[in-house]
């Protein structure tokens, strides 16, 4: 298994400090969302029905023609290099989401990890090609444009491009989804990291309907459970509360780069939902905040922390002690 953040038992048992003592800024994931609709008996009484409005509340928030639920984009990221023969060409512009290439190994697949400045001398050879966007861990946005000119040069030769919009809510005018109808063109998009609401596990591939159909035959029936459907619904209806929500979130990752800039440890990039401050002791520093009961995201290749929102005031104040008091 891969290293991810939010193993916050592993690190209450390792530094000897409570549960319930941790300040989890490790994940990326929005610490707050918004009240919850009851979940009726039947959702838990009977196998889920896909007539129940999940599907249309979804294609009208992403703005697409066509999607497939799946449980968490986790799911997607595993079953997706199924769908492609095995050994071919598969280009992912990293750093990116460690699962990605992982996933196109395990299935036989030839992965190269490019820069962003390399996909231009690589993109003939290729059979796909994967962006994250925006990129976790660095927070950089890639233009529609130039995506969409991967994707037609890709296409060109029956190649995919593959876009993963986990963090893409809080910045909806860059998405591809519209235009997820293309042919070779597949979008993943995360449920829980804007929401609020990891454990539901919850995602949407939005992509052509043969794509859509080959991937669903793969996956097998009731994927979503009824009790995520129901509440994934309600969520996805609530326009006012996303409007205020992706206002929470905008103005309070802008709070997170000045309160970290502010303490020596400036953001090289981010998102609304976390902060990737690079630091020559970052492994330090990791271990620093962890004895202090704040779980961060360390990536030690690179010598960068990632930084999520605390949840509440006194998580702020926390943070900014513990940054104040921080090694020099």
């Amino acid at each position: 298994m891969l290293d991810h953040g939010g193993r916050l038992r592993e690190a209450a048992q390792r530094y000897g400090i409570p549960l319930t003592d941790w300040l989890d800024l490790s994940t990326g994931i929005a610490p707050y969302g918004w009240p919850l609709p009851p979940v009726p008996d039947s959702a838990w009484l009977r196998l889920p029905e896909l007539d129940d409005g999940l599907e249309a509340a979804a294609r009208d928030y992403y703005g697409v023609p066509a999607l497939l639920p799946v449980a968490g984009s986790q799911a997607a990221i595993q079953a997706l290099p199924r769908l492609r023969r095995q050994g071919r060409r598969v280009g992912i512009v990293s750093p990116a989401y460690a699962e990605h290439a992982e996933a196109w190994r395990r299935e036989g697949h030839q992965v190269i990890e490019l820069s962003e400045g390399a996909v231009e001398r690589s993109l003939d050879r290729l059979d796909v090609l994967l962006v994250v966007n925006p990129n976790n861990p660095t927070g950089r946005l890639i233009e529609r444009e130039r995506l969409l000119d991967w994707h037609a040069r890709l296409a060109t030769r029956d190649g995919w491009l593959v876009v993963d919009e986990a963090f893409m809510d809080c910045t909806p005018e860059h998405s591809l989804g519209a235009d997820s109808g293309l042919p070779r063109l597949v979008v993943l998009r995360s449920f829980g990291k804007f929401f609020g609401m990891a454990g539901i596990r919850l995602g949407f591939v939005l992509a052509e309907p043969e794509i859509l159909e080959r991937l669903n035959e793969l996956l097998g029936p009731w994927t979503v459970s009824g009790p995520a459907r129901v509440v994934a619904k309600a969520l996805l209806n609530d326009v006012d509360g996303q409007r205020q929500q992706r206002e929470r979130l905008r103005a309070d990752g802008l709070r997170l780069a000045l309160l970290l800039s502010a303490y020596g440890l400036a953001p090289a990039g981010g998102t609304a939902l976390f902060q990737l401050a690079p630091h020559q002791q970052a492994v330090g520093l990791h271990g620093y905040f962890a004895r202090r009961g704040i779980l961060l995201r360390l990536f030690a290749e690179t010598r960068c922390l990632r930084i999520g929102l605390p949840g509440d005031e006194a998580g702020w104040q926390r943070l900014e002690q513990a940054l104040q008091e921080m090694p020099r």
